[in-house]
């Protein structure tokens, strides 16, 4: 319990400083990836593929974070409703939460990030990958953000 309750407080530090990151020169923060790529305010992105969505963190969060050297996921089987808390990434510099881009049940988790963390850092949007799941209520994908929508709210947090 003090451990969660010590990454809340480092992870509560590290998404108000995303927004302070800047972004170097003009590099492509999702550097042209595929429609089907959809993104939340809190940098996850997920892919949809059959019913099932592949959930992940975004280049920029990656970056953030800097060298991840810890994923904390959940169980296989746990149902999830949008916006909530499932895991936890820990790096060289900090902590941070991992919330659920949408509802439904987590069906596979990424066994291969236990001995190899820092797929997340080099392969974040292929290798990398945290969860898959199934999808509750197809109609919450329409509020995530597309590829285009989420670099502009990205460099809108440089303010």
């Amino acid at each position: 319990m003090a451990m969660r309750v010590a990454l809340r407080s480092v992870s509560a530090n590290l998404w108000p400083a995303l927004a302070t990151w800047k972004a170097a020169g003009s590099r492509a923060l999702s550097a042209g990836l595929s429609a089907d790529l959809k993104f939340t305010e809190k940098h996850e992105w997920v892919r949809v593929d059959g019913g099932v969505g592949t959930v992940g963190i975004s280049r920029f969060a990656q970056e953030a974070l800097g060298d991840v050297v810890y994923c904390g996921l959940p169980e296989v089987g746990t149902k999830l409703e949008q916006t909530e808390e499932f895991g936890v990434l820990e790096s060289v510099k900090a902590a941070s939460e991992l919330y659920s881009p949408l509802t439904g049940e987590v069906t596979e988790i990424n066994t291969t990030l236990t001995e190899n963390p820092g797929l997340v850092n080099s392969s974040c949007y292929e290798a990398g990958w945290l969860i898959k799941m199934t999808i509750n209520n197809p109609g919450e994908l329409d509020a995530l953000m597309d590829e285009s929508a989420y670099e502009k709210f990205v460099k809108s947090l440089d303010g």
